[in-house]
């Protein structure tokens, strides 16, 4: 669990950077993972200075801040939307397809309490 936990971390810092790759869930299971797995690197991802706040928000309000929502939603339209259009423009049910999953998404994000700070 130890070797999953690191390698969701690892993706979860790269989500910083790269769109499509979702942030807080990676970090959540690499929490989850390193909860069962190693009380060492669980410590210092939940009292990590950047990304311990991520978790502890989740956990504790199951709820995600409002600019993260606003950077999420915009990001996953951003990047579909380019799929949409320059990607799979030739193929009316993948644009379908796409459109669909970012609203999804959309949705999934929207449907959590935005935490007041």
């Amino acid at each position: 669990m130890i070797i999953v936990g690191s390698i969701s971390f690892a993706l979860a810092v790269a989500g910083i950077f790269l769109p499509l790759l979702p942030t807080t869930p990676l970090l959540l299971l690499a929490a989850a993972l390193w909860l069962r797995s190693s009380d060492r690197l669980y410590n210092w991802l939940i009292n990590h200075p950047s990304f311990g706040e991520y978790i502890r928000n989740f956990q504790q309000h199951r709820s995600i801040p409002l600019k993260v929502k606003i950077y999420a939603v915009t990001m996953v339209w951003i990047t579909i939307g380019y799929c949409i259009l320059a990607v799979v423009d030739e193929y009316w049910w993948a644009q379908l397809l796409m459109a669909l999953l970012a609203t999804a998404i959309t949705w999934h994000i929207l449907s959590y309490k935005t935490l007041k700070k």
